[in-house]
């Protein structure tokens, strides 16, 4: 009889504010374990949340062989750990933070109120088994969350933002919040090229879907009969990355205790699907590539579905991939930002702005809801609030309207690219082209 154990451990800590007023301090401490045995073929389970020894957690694990769950499967070894914690907040330097931005806001911003919480959570997952496996995970991040509403508006908040750094900074979060309060009120009109600029994971949740081979397999998913076929635009690659430089609050590890080859395994190279995600039950029954992908299910057997998607960036900011856009409009690719210049001014002058006339603008959604993808991959998601923005400062806002498109032009024809990170927004941004419908 072979044994494993998962154990996930947080800690948050929670300054609450409403209406520019802190109203409280919340503390959580979680610890969730999960007891496995496994024998013949089968694995009993005994998931367990707080304090419980080892031998009686294995105990109720035997206990819930009964169950027959089927595991025909060979536990993974391996000893390795990962620590991206760089310095964490104490409860007191919380508390400090949360008074002093909260004043920063209030003082410079006195037209608002102000909402939300700053917070501090601390991760760590251990996965051991008695085939040798030792993996750990150590992870955490301070982080503040706040919803703005004007003095005179109606609604019940005006907009949101938020920042999460490992390591606080003040000044990123004041420039982020200055670049999003300081031209409130400044309408302007929607873009005839209606670029529209979020996080990646805010837009790829329909590509992780359709990129299951079990779906796949099936004739399900929307990438069914394409492997090895060019699907997207050549400027789209797509990886699996649990690099230490890029992992977030998650494991290295799948819940089977794969790791892939330089923590990357590719999915869409250059356009061109290369392989579905599997984890070793979906590759035995269908005959395809196991890539490690099983997320732990602490109270029954691990299941397929545990990616943590990258695509790849370019090398330049949002700012730099619009002006790239706007040079190759104008036919002037390789000049520099003064050329380019010079060449506009021949027509008409620089706005008041400081931005060109014929630059490239992104619209920066902010309030968005009651839409989504459907089954066929099309794309339809209203917009109550969004910022027009030349990549690096937000000049006003746009007037409500629908963000429309699919699977296959948003990551094909349409796809602009992924910039690499930006303080502005302290994340990578992907840029793509969308219809902009009537909301």
């Amino acid at each position: 009889m072979k044994k494993e154990k998962y154990t996930m451990s947080s800690v948050n800590s929670e300054v609450k504010i409403e209406e520019n007023e802190i109203v409280s301090f919340n503390k959580f401490d979680k610890t969730v374990r999960s007891f496995r045995v496994h024998k013949d073929g089968f694995v009993g389970v005994y998931m367990h949340q707080g304090k419980i020894s080892d031998k009686e957690g294995f105990e109720m694990a035997e206990k819930n062989l009964e169950a027959k769950r089927p595991y025909p499967f060979e536990l993974s070894g391996g000893v390795r750990s990962m620590d991206k914690v760089e310095k964490l907040l104490s409860d007191s330097e919380l508390m400090s933070k949360a008074r002093n931005e909260l004043a920063f806001l209030k003082k410079n911003f006195p037209d608002f109120t102000f909402s939300g919480n700053v917070f501090t959570e601390e991760y760590s997952e251990v996965h051991k088994n008695s085939a040798g496996m030792n993996f750990s995970m150590h992870d955490g991040h301070n982080g503040i969350n706040i919803f703005y509403k004007h003095k005179d508006s109606k609604d019940l908040d005006d907009g949101y933002f938020s920042v999460n750094m490992r390591k606080w900074s003040s000044a990123k979060f004041r420039k982020i919040a200055a670049n999003y309060l300081s031209n409130f009120g400044n309408f302007l009109e929607m873009p005839e090229d209606c670029i529209i600029m979020l996080p990646e994971w805010k837009l790829n949740g329909k590509l992780n879907e359709a990129l299951n081979a079990e779906g796949i397999a099936l004739g399900t998913s929307l990438l069914a009969g394409k492997i090895g076929q060019k699907v997207f635009s050549d400027k789209l690659s797509v990886c699996h990355d649990v690099s230490k430089k890029n992992i977030w609050m998650t494991t290295f590890w799948d819940a089977e205790g794969a790791v892939p080859k330089g923590d990357k395994l590719t999915y869409i190279k250059d356009g061109v699907v290369l392989r579905g995600y599997a984890d070793k039950r979906v590759a035995k029954k269908y005959g395809v590539e196991c890539t490690g992908s099983a997320w732990a299910n602490y109270s029954d057997i691990p299941q397929n579905g545990k990616v943590h998607l990258k695509i790849k960036p370019l090398k330049l900011t949002p700012k730099e991939i619009l002006e790239e856009l706007s040079a190759k409009e104008l036919g002037a690719e390789g000049l520099s930002a003064e050329e380019l210049s010079a060449k506009e001014l021949s027509t008409k002058e620089l706005s008041a702005e400081g931005h060109a006339p014929h630059s490239k603008l992104a619209v920066l959604p902010v309030n968005y809801s009651g839409g989504g993808f459907n089954a066929v991959g099309e794309y339809v998601m209203p917009v109550q609030r969004a910022f027009l923005t030349d990549g690096e400062k937000i000049l006003g806002e746009v007037p409500p309207f629908t963000m429309l498109s699919n699977l296959f032009d948003m990551f094909g024809k349409d796809f602009i690219g992924v910039s690499r990170y930006t303080s502005i927004w302290n994340c990578s941004m992907m840029l793509v082209h969308m219809q902009a419908g009537k909301l």
